[in-house]
């Protein structure tokens, strides 16, 4: 049985999902859980520390049993930086902050004021109007400092949207934010 099967049959099993698998020098073995998502429970529960230490548990005899080879093993949930991967994944952070990296340049596709050699993004992941896919929707204008003034007669940045299939990702990830308070709700600005 390969790494990937002995990993993914342990965790689902014990009614967690397996978001990543990563081995790194020194025989570290880093296994990232999550909770199952479902779209019609409101209150989003998060992995604990006695959920990874259950995890880390089984999966050591499951490991041990087929001989497979590490050093040190180390279990962990998604955290606020969270890869997102599978349309799943994508429908459940809809409404989030994310950064997004393509596989190319936008190129040709290029709008308005986008660079057409841009491949990374930060803004709001949205479904797209005709709801068959994704985009992202920011503007390019920095944030106000704190205690800055900010003029009522300014003009707000239009906003830019790019559409994209999940295929032409390289990488999508939760924007990483930090106000010590958690994440707002879902609509709240």
């Amino acid at each position: 049985m390969s790494l990937q099967q002995i990993v993914s049959e342990t965790v689902t099993g014990l009614g967690y999902d397996l978001v990543e698998i990563e081995r790194s020098a020194g025989g570290l073995l880093r296994i990232t859980i999550d909770l199952p998502w479902r779209a019609d429970v409101q209150d989003e529960q998060f992995v604990t520390v006695e959920d990874c230490e259950k995890v880390t548990r089984q999966l050591q005899f499951a490991l041990e049993v087929d001989g497979v080879d590490y050093q040190r093993l180390e279990v962990s949930s998604p955290g606020i930086d969270r890869p997102l991967r599978h349309e799943q994944d994508f429908q459940r952070f809809a409404g989030q902050l994310i950064d997004l990296t393509l596989k190319a340049p936008i190129g040709d596709a290029a709008v308005g004021l986008v660079h057409a050699n841009r491949k990374k993004f930060r803004g709001m992941l949205e479904r797209n109007a005709d709801n068959t896919g994704w985009q992202i929707v920011w503007s390019d204008e920095p944030a106000p400092k704190p205690g800055q003034r900010v003029s009522r007669k300014r003009t707000p940045p239009p906003q830019q949207v790019l559409g994209f299939a999940l295929d032409e990702l390289r990488e999508a990830r939760l924007a990483p934010v930090v106000d010590f308070k958690g994440r707002k709700p879902r609509g709240s600005a």
